[in-house]
């Protein structure tokens, strides 16, 4: 049963393209937008694709419970499952998707080399090892919240991965380094059934003491896609603040002359002024202008220049 679709990526790879046309991000900025671009779009076809052949033969079954694109957290550390199924048996199979199309070696020491037309050759992480890694974040989600097996039995853990269906795969010998979970995407179904099939009557009947109700298992992967945790499709790595704009031009000085903040606020507020300074006149020395007009000939003067006009 399909529990989990994938998260739509869609905004974020709109953001990644129309930022690369922006003026205000330098060269590094593009190159990075640019990078994480290619980075991430084949990767989202290449989990669609995979989810359509697993949604095939585990969306609408009972059994089994589907989650894609599942990333959880624990103790400060992520997982991103690109796949979680869940079988009735206590069994949860990883599956990590990788989306290139060239040829993949996986040499005898289980190092991943992906080599393009004209030799160009680019070694991996190995996704089994990052599968594993995913493993113990997810067995502490499982601790927390209390999903556990029969009579306190553990939960067994298969990692797989999924490569694009036209992906050429060169294996060393079996006997040396064993890649059978390294499978294409549409031979999941295949490689399920030989696993089990593969397993003795010994495991069968561990399985068969484990066997959980389908409601038990739907719950099971209810309660994980509860844990889920997006990212936030918008969110850049700090050093892609943009550059702070272009300061505009300021206008030109005139020449004219610029009156004085105290004379701009005498002609705002048109009070009495001074004849001689232009200064504002206090009530007093108005009132004494005005009760000494022959003295001062009908006209108004600051305090300071009464005393002059008083003896012109």
């Amino acid at each position: 049963m399909l529990i989990k679709s994938a998260d739509d990526k869609s905004k974020r790879l709109r953001l990644l393209d129309e930022l690369q046309k922006s003026d205000r991000l330098n060269d590094r900025q593009k190159k990075w937008l640019r990078e994480e671009y290619w980075r991430l779009a084949p990767g989202v076809a290449g989990e669609q694709d995979a989810a359509h052949y697993l949604d095939m033969t585990f969306g609408s079954g009972k059994n089994h419970a589907l989650l894609h694109d599942l990333r959880l957290e624990a103790d400060g550390q992520v997982a991103q499952i690109d796949h979680l199924l869940i079988s009735r048996t206590f069994t949860f199979f990883l599956l990590e998707t990788k989306s290139f199309r060239g040829s993949l070696h996986i040499n005898e020491q289980g190092e991943f080399t992906v080599e393009y037309e004209g030799n160009r050759c680019y070694g991996i992480e190995s996704p089994l090892e990052q599968s594993r890694r995913h493993e113990f974040i997810l067995r502490k989600v499982l601790d927390r919240l209390g999903i556990a097996g029969r009579i306190g039995s553990e939960p067994t853990f298969q990692h797989v991965v999924l490569v694009h269906p036209k992906a050429v795969i060169h294996r060393p010998p079996a006997k040396v380094v064993d890649t059978s979970m390294v499978i294409k995407a549409d031979q999941f179904q295949t490689w399920f059934e030989r696993y089990i099939d593969g397993h003795g009557v010994v495991a069968t009947f561990a399985w068969a003491l484990n066997l959980r109700g389908r409601d038990t298992v739907k719950e099971w992967g209810e309660r994980l896609k509860a844990e889920h945790r997006p990212t936030n499709p918008l969110d850049l790595p700090p050093f892609m603040k943009p550059k702070a704009p272009a300061p505009t031009a300021r206008a030109p000085v005139s020449s004219q002359t610029v009156d004085s903040p105290a004379q701009a606020r005498v002609k705002d507020r048109a009070a009495p002024v001074c004849v001689t300074c232009g200064m504002g006149l206090t009530p007093a020395a108005v009132k004494y202008c005005q009760d000494k007009a022959a003295w001062f000939g009908g006209k108004l003067y600051c305090f300071k220049h009464q005393a002059a006009a008083k003896q012109a």
